[in-house]
C-alpha cells in the first residue's frame, strides 16, 4: 500500500488581495491560508501573532499592540474578533512579576492585565511565546514533517543537519511562560535563525513582514518533507504485515461494530462515533510494528489532548475476520485498557490534580479495517482521528530517518491534567439535552421531518435524514447544516418500504455516528377517495409506507438499540385521522390506527429494554406540507365543498382553539417525547390538532 502523492505545498499568497489590507487584516490572511491546509497545522491547532503600530485609545499616542491568535478557535476559520489584543510594553513588564517554574501557573492570571482596547477575546497560554520573539511576525505550527523530526531520538541532530544553522532547537518544554523567555534568549543570542523547533513539539518561525513569515513556514515545512523522503531508511512502520480488507467489507465491519463499542462505552456519557480507512490509517493498521508503536504513544501535546495518549488496538485477523469472536473479547480488553488508564493516572497524578476523567480509549485500531474515534461529538470524534492521522504521519516520518520517541508519561499527564486545561474544561457550556444522540428523521424532506430535525439539532443531536426524494432531500440537508454545521446532519436517499433500503439506512447511521438513539418515523403520503373508488393500488400504496414503512424502520431501528444496551426512543408521526374516522379516506385512516397500534405493541417489547415508543397526532398541518402542496390538499377541499385557497381557514376555524398547527408544532412534541424530559412515558399519544373532541383519547 502505498500513500498517494499529496501536491506541494505552495504559497498560496495573493499580492493583489493583499495591497490594500491592514496589518491586523494581514495577520487574518496569512493564518486564513495556513490554517486551510492540515498539513500545515491541525484543527485548532498552532497560532499566529504580529506586533503592531496603533494609537492608544486613552493617549492618543502610537504603542506596540500584539495581536495573537485567542484562546480557542482555529486558525482556517478564525476572524478577527478570534485575536487577543495586548499592549508589548505590559508584556515587557511581566518579567518582573516572574517567580520561576514553580510559578508559572500564575503568570496567566496577569496577561488580562495587558489587554489592548478592552478586547474581550482571552489570551492564550502561548502569548509568552510569540510576545518575546523580538520579530514582527511570528508562526507556531504544527506541521506533521516538522513534528516528525521533532520526534526522533536525534532532534537536535538532524534539525541541524537538515536546515544547517537556519533553524534553532529547544529540548521539551511545557508551553508556558519559562519556555517564552526561552524562545527570546534564543532568538536573540542566534539572530540569523529563521525558526524554532520544540522538541516532540512543533515548529516557530518569523519574519519581517506577513508575507515572509508565511513563506518562510511553507519553505521550512517543504523543506522537512522533501528531506524525509529522500532520507527513508527502513521500511515504513516495519513493513506490511496484513492485507486490508476490500472496502466494502471495511465499511461493513465497522458498521457491525460501531453500535456495539458505542454501548460499551456511552454508560456514563453517549459518545458519537466516526470511521476512516484512508490510506495513511491502513498502512498503520497493516503494519508489522503497529503495536509496539501504538504503545509509545503520540509526542504532540495537541494530538494526544485530542486522543489520549495511547490508541486501544482490536484484537482482530482480517485473514480470518470473525467479528463475534472480536466482540466476546471486548469488555476483557476494554476494562484492561481502563485498569491501564487508571494506573497511568495513579502513577502521575500531584496532590492538586483534578479528578480522573473518562478512561475509555478515544482511538481504535482495527487490523486491516481502519481507524475508529469516539468522543462526545460528532465533530471532535473527527477532528480526533484526524489528530490521529497526524501522528501516524509522525510516527512514519520519524522511524523512516530515526527513531520515534512518544512524550514521557510523567510530561503527558502533566498536560492532559493541567490545571489551566481543567479551566478550560469547566468553562465549557453545558450539553445541550440531546447531546450525544444520534437519530434517524423518515420523511426528512417535508415540512414537518424538516422542522423536527432542526429542533433535533439545536438540542445537540447528530441527524440522519432519510427520504424518497433525492432533490428535496439535499436542498433540506443543505439548510439543516447551516443550523448545527455539516458534522452533525447526513442523509440517505432510500424508499422505507423496501427492507433493504431501510437496513442500509441504519448501516449509514452506525457508520456515520455510531449507531442510533432515536428514531422518528414521519415518511407519509395522504389520499383521499370514497370507499367505492378506493381502488387496490390507492390501499396497498397506504399501507406500504404508513404501515409496512413504520414496521420496517422501527424494526432495524429496535435490533440496533438492542445491540447497543442504551436504550431508545421511537416516535410515531401518525394523525388525528388514526383515531378519528373520516368519510372519503378508509384508506389512509386505516393505516393511521394502524400506525398507533404498532406503536403500542413495540412500546410493550421495548420496556425491559428501556426503549420508549410514542405517537403523535398532527391534524391540518398545511404550511410548507409537501403532501397538501399536492392532490391531497384538492381531494380535500373537495370532500368538504369549499376552495382550496380556502383549506387552511377551513381546517383552522374547525378547531375548538382556532389555531393553525404548524410544522414548529409537532417539532416540539417530537422533541418532548424523544428526549428525557418524557422519561417515563411510553404506549403514550399526544395530539397536537388545536383541539378536536372527536380525537380525545379514552
Amino acid at each position: 500500500m502505498k500513500e498517494a502523492r499529496q501536491a506541494p505545498i505552495n504559497s498560496l499568497w495573493d499580492d493583489a488581495a493583499a495591497a490594500s489590507m491592514s496589518e491586523p487584516e494581514l495577520l487574518l490572511y496569512r493564518s486564513n491560508l495556513l490554517g486551510s491546509d492540515l498539513r500545515i497545522t491541525n484543527f485548532g491547532g498552532g497560532n499566529t501573532s504580529a506586533k503592531v503600530m496603533m494609537a492608544d485609545p486613552l493617549t492618543g499616542e502610537q504603542v506596540e499592540v500584539l495581536w495573537v491568535k485567542g484562546s480557542g478557535g482555529d486558525l482556517g476559520s478564525i476572524k478577527l474578533d478570534g485575536f487577543s489584543t495586548l499592549y508589548m510594553d505590559k508584556l515587557q513588564a511581566l518579567k518582573s512579576r516572574y517567580r520561576g517554574l514553580a510559578h508559572e501557573d500564575e503568570m496567566v492570571a496577569y496577561l488580562p492585565h495587558c489587554t489592548f482596547n478592552l478586547n474581550p477575546r482571552a489570551a492564550s497560554i502561548d502569548t509568552p511565546l510569540h510576545a518575546y520573539i523580538a520579530r514582527k511576525h511570528v508562526d507556531h505550527m504544527h506541521p506533521d514533517a516538522v513534528i516528525a523530526i521533532a520526534a526522533c531520538a536525534n532532534s537536535r541532530d538532524l534539525t541541524q543537519k537538515i536546515f544547517e544553522g537556519e533553524l534553532g532547537w529547544l529540548p521539551w518544554q511545557r508551553p508556558g511562560y519559562d519556555l517564552g523567555l526561552k524562545l527570546e534568549q534564543l532568538s536573540q543570542s542566534q539572530p540569523q535563525l529563521k525558526g524554532i523547533i520544540l522538541e516532540g513539539h512543533g515548529l516557530f518561525t518569523w519574519g519581517d513582514t506577513a508575507k515572509s513569515c508565511y513563506e518562510t513556514t511553507l519553505a521550512t515545512i517543504k523543506r522537512a518533507e522533501e528531506w524525509l523522503n529522500a532520507n527513508v531508511r527502513q521500511p515504513v512502520f516495519g513493513g506490511q504485515a496484513l492485507a486490508p480488507l476490500p472496502a466494502e467489507q471495511r465499511s461493513a465491519l465497522a458498521a457491525k461494530l460501531m453500535p456495539l463499542l458505542r454501548g460499551k462505552i456511552s454508560r456514563d456519557e453517549y459518545k458519537l462515533g466516526h470511521f476512516d480507512d484512508s490510506a495513511a490509517v491502513l498502512e498503520f493498521v497493516c503494519s508489522r510494528d503497529l503495536e509496539p508503536l501504538a504503545a509509545l504513544g503520540t509526542s504532540c501535546p495537541d494530538h494526544f489532548l485530542r486522543t489520549k495518549i495511547r490508541p486501544f488496538v482490536i484484537d482482530f485477523d482480517p485473514g480470518h475476520p470473525d467479528l463475534d469472536a472480536v466482540v466476546a473479547g471486548l469488555d476483557e480488553a476494554l476494562e484492561r485498557y481502563r485498569a491501564d488508564y487508571i494506573a497511568y493516572y495513579e502513577r502521575c497524578k500531584h496532590a492538586n490534580s483534578p479528578k480522573v476523567r473518562d478512561a475509555n480509549p478515544v482511538i481504535y485500531l482495527i487490523p486491516g479495517v481502519g481507524m475508529l474515534s469516539f468522543a462526545k461529538d460528532k465533530a471532535t470524534a473527527r477532528i480526533a482521528g484526524e489528530f490521529y492521522v497526524n501522528a501516524i504521519n509522525v510516527m512514519r516520518g520519524a522511524n523512516g530517518v530515526d527513531t520515534y520517541v512518544g512524550l514521557p508519561e510523567q510530561e503527558a499527564f502533566d498536560i492532559e491534567y493541567w490545571l489551566l486545561e481543567e479551566a478550560k474544561l469547566q468553562r465549557m457550556p453545558k450539553p445541550k439535552s440531546l447531546a450525544g444522540r444520534i437519530a434517524l428523521v423518515t420523511g426528512g424532506a417535508g415540512g414537518i421531518g424538516q422542522a423536527v430535525a432542526k429542533q433535533l439539532l439545536q438540542e445537540g443531536a447528530c441527524v440522519l435524514l432519510t427520504d424518497i426524494d433525492a432533490e428535496a432531500l439535499a436542498e433540506a440537508k443543505g439548510a439543516l447544516a447551516k443550523v448545527a454545521g455539516k458534522d452533525s446532519i447526513a442523509s440517505a436517499v432510500a424508499n422505507i418500504t423496501s427492507e433493504e433500503a431501510v437496513e442500509e439506512i441504519l448501516t449509514a447511521s452506525a457508520l456515520q455516528f455510531g449507531g442510533v438513539d432515536l428514531l422518528i418515523s414521519n415518511a407519509g403520503i395522504a389520499s383521499s377517495a370514497p370507499l367505492e373508488d378506493t381502488t387496490l393500488e390507492i390501499w396497498q400504496r397506504n399501507q406500504d409506507i404508513l404501515v409496512k414503512g413504520y414496521f420496517l424502520a422501527s424494526r432495524a431501528a429496535f435490533r440496533m438499540m438492542k445491540q447497543q444496551k442504551l436504550g431508545g426512543s421511537m416516535v410515531f408521526v401518525a394523525s388525528k385521522n388514526g383515531l378519528v374516522a373520516s368519510a372519503g379516506a378508509s384508506a389512509y385512516c386505516t393505516a393511521k390506527a394502524a400506525e398507533i397500534h404498532l406503536a403500542r405493541c413495540i412500546a410493550l417489547e421495548g420496556a425491559p429494554h428501556g426503549i420508549r415508543v410514542n405517537v403523535v397526532n398532527p391534524d391540518a398541518v398545511i404550511r410548507g406540507s409537501r403532501i397538501w402542496d399536492g392532490k391531497w390538499k384538492q381531494e380535500r377541499a373537495q370532500s368538504n365543498k369549499i376552495d382550496a385557497d380556502d383549506v387552511e381557514a377551513f381546517y383552522r376555524d374547525r378547531s375548538m382553539l382556532k389555531l393553525s398547527v404548524l410544522p414548529e408544532d409537532i417539532a416540539e412534541a417530537v422533541y418532548f417525547l424523544a428526549s428525557d424530559k418524557a422519561a417515563k412515558s411510553t404506549g403514550n399519544i399526544l395530539n397536537v390538532d388545536a383541539g378536536n373532541a372527536g380525537a380525545f383519547t379514552r
